[in-house]
Order: structure tokens, then C-alpha cells, then sequence
């Protein structure tokens, strides 16, 4: 098959660079379509991270409602198996439980997606339910780390931060209910912002009040695909239950200024969880760097009960998720999770989670108030906290102790081990986030490293990725691409 550009021209391109040359007639929607889609075919093998194409899209890239004159002049793009829903469509969630599950309709986000001019392609892998560290199941995949495949690509993204990465699409989709956007940007080398409450919507099933902690984005490799993302997906469904944040300029304009002199923190430990002297020592070495950029920076910590919060997060994830569960295993007229098909750790936090009690819930909700106006003052005085996106170096595939394959009997000592590993990312689901690859662990993976700050703020943070990103010029990751390829 002839595709239209080499696999080293195709991933020199972001998706604002591809649908430029759309639209000036050099390529076609369908061009783009066939080009990503044998992408998916070179290196899937290797990665395992996109369950499923869908030949008919490929074919005819209008065919499922891409405004192919949209902005996005239908870019490619891969769709987690997980949260927004497409017509007529599998989504199986990782879970074999799942399998054969078609969705009856498109969700709000999803028909934004459409609009946006985005022709949504296939699906990618993520652990069951979303609710691991990883895609690491071999009774239904691995998905492995394009930098190292004896490693993981960390996050409930797992599929979409691989295929980005590999160069196989500029953007895909990706969500983030602890970290699953920024943690594997941080350990496959992407972009990873989580934006704010109140940017995208998660109608019809749910608001950002009653999911809480849940936020849907994209991976990307350039700070303007993300920036043009956010700017044509974000705004509310009818009947919202709460304000949705506006701009007085789009943040594809707003990337193109430098921020002026910003007050950073940084901080790599927090509460009991730390991190190791050599990730501490890239946090530092990233502070020095944003020091010659003209921000001053300092270590300094919010003022918080840091133990109650990751307690809170965590009463939240096993209340959520047993709910999760048992709405699916009520919609199949069952009573407990079959135990071959739902992993072990999962029908623990069903059977931990499934009475708790509306007390619980609310001083949980009562924590998050609390640390919420911890980081709410803090950003009084600091416009941007900095810190690593893990605490520990990237486990290999396989590291059960961080998977629902597990055979911890210990739910909480489970959660533990997470924030043990993921200790900077659970809490910032408070705040919108990018995450700013620019070091490297010893075994040759991207580390990431994140900044935070205040509700709303999203657009400062997006400037200051630009600002890195045009002091690095372009070259995130010094410019290394990784083992597994297209190009």
C-alpha cells in the first residue's frame, strides 16, 4: 500500500500541522486515516495497545459524523476504551465481563470530538475499569512502553500514551481519575494536561460533582494540539449542575505569549510518600532550568493533612468504583462479580466498597473541601507548584503488586502500594495539571514532571509548557524518539 508521506515526515507532524495541510489540499481526511491506521499495524504488535479499528471510518472518514471542515479536518484519533461512548460501538473497559458491550449512543464529549473534526478511529487498551496502574492483564493484554517493552506505560491510558508516543497518531484520548492522563504522558515521553472542573463534560451519565475526581483529555506530543483540543472539545451539556469556565481568549492565542515572571514551588515530598533521590534530583534539575527561563523558584509545600486527603481519595475510589461494578453487574442480572471474569482486586473493592455509608461519604467530601482550600491558598502566594509525576522509577510489565490481578487480600495496603508509587498525582485532581517530560530514569524511560495550579488556571500552565517547549525547540525528550517507532 502507497501511503501519502514517509513514517518520518508523518510523525514530524502534529495534528494542527496534518489538518493545515488538509485543508491546503496536500492530503485528504481518508489519506490521514489509511497513513494511522498502518501505523497501528507496524507497531501494535510490539505494543499491544489499540483493541480495534474500525475499517468503515478509515474508509470513509465522514461516515460516523467527522465535521471533516472542522478544525481538525479529520485527524485520526484514537478513543480510550473507557468513558465517552461512540454509536453503535464496542466498549469493553478491559474487563472481560464487558465483552460484546455496544454502545447505544454517542455521549455529549464525544459528539464535540466529531464536531471538532476528529475522525475517531479505533479504541485503545486500559486496565479494568480504569482502575489500575497499568494495562496488564494477559488474559486480555499488555500494553508495553515504546521505550523499553520490558516496562509498563503506566496509567489507565495505557494504549493511547503508547500509540501517541510511537508516533502512530499526534493525539488520542485519555482520562484522568488519579493520574491516568499525567502518568503515562510522564513515563511514554507525551503532553498530558488535566484540565480543570468545569472544561469538559461528562453528560449524559455524569457531572463533575458526582464524579468527582474523573477528567477526560488527550495525549499529545505538542503543547498546541493540546492547547486547539481543549479549545474545540470544552464547554458544558444542557442541564450541567455547575459552572463551566470560559477564557477571554482561546488558548491556541493565548500559548503563543510567554507567561510573565512566575513565583514556582517545588516539592517532591508529600506527606508519608517521598520520593527517590534521583527523581528528587530532576525535580531540582527542572526547578534550575525554569530559573534560566526568568521564574523564581524556591521549595515551599501547601499546608495540609496530607494523610486524611489520601484516605479521603482513597474511600472515594473504592466507594466509585464498587458502584461502578455494580451497576454493570445489575445491568446483567447478577448479584457478586463472577470470579473469572473480573480480577481479583476488583471484587475486593466491590465488597469493600459496596455499603459505604452516606456518613463516609460525606466526611470524605468533607476532606476534599478542606484540601482543596489548602491548595486554594497556597495559590495565593504560588502561581505553580512543581513536582514528579511518580515518586518511583517505572515497574516492569508484570509488577503485580500495582495491578487488580494482585493477590493482595489488604484493599487499603493495595491503595497504599498506589500512592506509594503515584504520590503526586491523586490529590492534583483538584487542579489542572500538564505534564512536562524533560528528564530521563536510568533505564533510559522519560520521567515527567508536573506542574499545578490553581482551579481555572489551565491556561497558564498551558503557557508555560509552550515557553519550555520553545526553549527546548520542540525537541521534548532531547529529541529522542523511542525503540518502537513508526518512523
Amino acid at each position: 500500500m502507497t501511503l501519502p508521506m514517509s513514517w518520518n515526515e508523518w510523525a514530524q507532524h502534529d495534528g494542527v500541522g496534518l489538518a493545515a495541510r488538509v485543508r491546503k489540499g496536500e492530503l485528504t481526511a481518508k489519506e490521514l486515516a489509511r497513513q494511522a491506521a498502518a501505523g497501528v499495524a507496524k507497531v501494535n504488535p510490539a505494543l499491544s495497545g489499540v483493541v480495534e479499528l474500525f475499517e468503515d471510518v478509515i474508509a470513509d472518514p465522514a461516515k460516523d459524523g467527522a465535521n471533516l471542515a472542522g478544525p481538525f479536518a479529520g485527524l485520526p484519533f484514537l478513543m480510550k476504551d473507557l468513558g465517552p461512548t461512540m454509536k453503535g460501538r464496542l466498549q469493553e473497559m478491559g474487563s472481560p465481563l464487558m465483552r460484546g458491550n455496544r454502545a447505544a449512543a454517542d455521549t455529549f464529549l464525544t459528539g464535540k470530538f466529531r464536531q471538532a473534526g476528529l475522525n475517531l478511529i479505533g479504541r485503545t487498551t486500559t486496565p479494568e475499569f480504569g482502575v489500575c496502574s497499568s494495562a496488564d492483564n494477559p488474559a486480555v493484554y499488555v500494553t508495553r512502553n515504546p521505550w523499553n517493552t520490558d516496562y509498563t506505560t503506566c496509567g489507565s491510558s495505557a494504549g493511547s500514551a503508547a500509540m501517541v508516543a510511537a508516533g502512530v497518531v499526534p493525539i488520542a484520548h485519555a482520562t484522568d481519575g488519579g493520574g491516568s492522563i499525567r502518568i503515562p504522558a510522564g513515563v511514554n515521553g507525551n503532553i498530558g494536561l488535566k484540565v480543570s472542573r468545569g472544561v469538559f463534560s461528562l453528560a449524559p451519565h455524569m457531572s463533575d460533582l458526582t464524579g468527582l475526581v474523573s477528567i477526560q483529555g488527550c495525549q499529545s506530543r505538542s503543547v498546541r494540539d493540546t492547547a486547539a483540543f481543549v479549545d474545540h472539545a470544552r464547554g458544558p451539556a444542557p442541564g450541567e449542575f455547575m459552572p463551566f469556565w470560559t477564557t477571554a481568549q482561546p488558548y491556541s492565542e493565548m500559548i503563543k505569549r510567554d507567561p510573565s515572571k512566575l513565583r514556582i514551588a517545588l516539592s517532591h515530598t508529600w506527606g508519608d510518600y517521598t520520593a527517590t533521590p534521583e527523581i528528587a534530583a530532576e525535580l531540582e534539575k527542572t526547578g534550575r532550568f525554569l530559573e534560566g527561563l526568568g521564574h523564581h523558584v524556591e521549595y515551599a509545600l501547601p499546608e495540609l493533612d496530607f494523610r486524611a486527603a489520601f484516605a479521603a481519595q482513597t474511600t472515594c475510589y473504592i466507594s466509585n468504583f464498587a458502584v461502578v461494578i455494580s451497576n454493570m453487574l445489575a445491568a446483567r442480572g447478577l448479584e457478586k462479580p463472577p470470579e473469572d471474569l473480573i480480577e481479583p482486586m476488583n471484587i475486593r473493592i466491590w465488597e469493600a466498597g459496596r455499603h459505604t455509608s452516606f456518613a463516609e461519604r460525606a466526611k470524605m467530601q468533607g476532606v476534599f473541601n478542606t484540601t482543596s482550600r489548602g491548595f486554594g491558598a497556597f495559590f495565593e502566594q504560588w502561581d505553580v507548584i512543581l513536582t514528579p509525576i511518580t515518586a518511583l522509577p517505572t515497574p516492569k510489565v508484570g509488577t503485580k503488586e500495582y495491578l487488580t490481578i494482585s493477590d493482595n487480600p489488604d484493599v487499603l495496603d493495595w491503595f497504599g502500594n498506589l500512592w506509594r508509587f503515584f504520590a503526586f498525582t491523586p490529590l492534583a485532581n483538584l487542579c489542572g495539571m500538564p505534564a512536562m517530560p524533560m528528564a530521563e530514569q536510568d533505564h533510559g524511560l522519560p520521567l515527567g514532571i508536573q506542574a499545578i495550579a490553581k482551579q481555572a488556571n489551565d491556561g497558564l500552565l498551558l503557557q508555560l509548557a509552550a515557553q519550555i517547549e520553545r526553549a527546548l525547540d520542540g525537541k521534548w525528550n532531547g529529541g529522542k524518539k523511542p525503540k518502537v517507532h513508526v518512523g
